[in-house]
């Protein structure tokens, strides 16, 4: 199987403490892979050393088979970025800044400006200064950077900030159509749970500095968990009339007023009918499957897949 990554054992150590520990990537060549984990999980973290704008304390990075060094230029140049927030030279336009993003990259397809602008729907702004620029629109303009040398790998760090819902949408459909089309590799952390869900094909957990769990997204939906959610007013004694008429303890309280139960034994209509007979005011009631949040909440939790 071909990688575009692979690390060994990836360490790092501040002030004695460490960061990252003994983490083992394996991203393969044209997939969509997610990293996630709550804040100061040590993605970040991780996406630096990738990129070698911090050295390791010790492990190794493979970069499309060959070991990332202080020497590797030519890997580097391969590579496209967005890591934590975009810099830009403020007084300089949107077409400026990647004319001299194309300079210091040796690149020399200047009709690509046009092309990334395009595509991340910045058409008709380019000519304007950067320091005018909102946050949604600094996001698209490092988007366009990042892919605008056409790069192999492409390592976007929290890329949906920002972003409106249709800044989302379309950034979610350009991953998708650099990943099928130009069988681009990107390597994408996120927070928004829904969205990595979406598009991609593998996914890892980072808790503590600790890689957790690294597994397929055909994994995670074969084995998540059907579910029926109950939203009521009455959340206490939804949870009585559960237990003590039907017997049903595996279930869960989650926020705004929702109820999921786990345990299917009993049909979902035999289920309304014991909540109403006993007075609960059911506002809604669906059946569902487990999420990528549920997955990524069970392992933070403890739990997971066995992949």
């Amino acid at each position: 199987m071909d990688y575009a990554v692979r690390t060994r054992q990836l360490t790092l150590t501040y002030s004695g403490k460490e960061v990252v520990s003994n983490v083992n990537l394996n991203v393969r060549k044209g997939e969509i892979y997610g990293l996630l984990g709550p804040n100061g999980a040590g993605k970040t973290t991780v996406m630096k050393m990738l990129t070698h704008l911090v050295e390791p304390t010790a492990g190794e990075i493979e970069v499309f088979g060959q070991l990332l060094t202080d020497a590797s230029y030519r890997l580097l140049g391969r590579m496209g970025t967005i890591i934590e927030y975009p810099i830009f030279y403020e007084k300089l336009t949107a077409r400026e800044n990647l004319d001299l993003h194309c300079e210091y990259m040796g690149y020399h397809d200047k009709q690509s400006i046009s092309e990334v602008l395009e595509l991340v729907k910045l058409h008709g702004v380019e000519e304007k200064a950067v320091k005018e620029f909102s946050l949604g629109m600094r996001q698209r303009l490092g988007i366009a950077r990042a892919i605008l040398t056409k790069p192999e790998l492409l390592l976007l760090d929290e890329p949906m900030n920002g972003l409106d819902p249709l800044g989302i949408k379309d950034l979610r459909d350009l991953l998708k159509m650099l990943s099928k089309e130009y069988r681009t590799t990107i390597l994408v952390s996120s927070h928004i749970l829904g969205e990595i869900e979406l598009i991609a094909d593998t996914i890892s957990v980072m808790k503590n500095g600790e890689l957790v769990q690294e597994v397929s997204m055909d994994q995670v939906t074969n084995q998540t968990t059907d579910y029926i959610e109950i939203t009521t007013e009455e959340m206490n004694k939804a949870v009585y009339v559960l237990d003590n008429y039907l017997s049903l303890s595996n279930i869960r309280v989650m926020d705004e007023g929702q109820l999921r139960i786990y345990d299917l034994s009993t049909p979902q209509n035999e289920l309304m009918k014991v909540l109403i007979t006993h007075g609960v005011p059911i506002q809604s009631v669906h059946k569902k499957r487990g999420s990528l949040e549920d997955y990524f909440l069970s392992i933070l939790n403890g739990g997971g897949i066995n992949a």
